[in-house]
């Protein structure tokens, strides 16, 4: 199972490959712009994630294991907080 990051990374390595060997100005900054975000996701964002689903797991996942139930809500404004708390 990918994460939606993994999905992120592997769409963008997809377009990198549908572009051309010879490329116009604009596409070939169209391409270095796509590597650089690759590189983004590969240096930062990939970590984030991973802290990300170890903060849940460790906070929420004993509770869920033992049977406790966790609403959407409850879910979306913990996540979203984790993330904004990083911002």
């Amino acid at each position: 199972m990918k994460t939606s990051m993994q999905e992120l990374k592997d769409k963008i390595q997809h377009a990198i490959e549908e572009l051309n060997s010879e490329l116009s100005e604009y596409q070939a900054g169209y391409k270095q712009c796509l590597i650089n975000i690759q590189n983004d996701i590969d240096f930062q964002m990939l970590q984030m994630e991973k802290e990300q689903i170890i903060e849940f797991a460790d906070e929420y996942g004993t509770y869920l294991l033992q049977g406790g139930t966790m609403s959407a809500v409850t879910y979306n404004e913990t996540f979203n907080k984790s993330i904004n708390d990083k911002g």
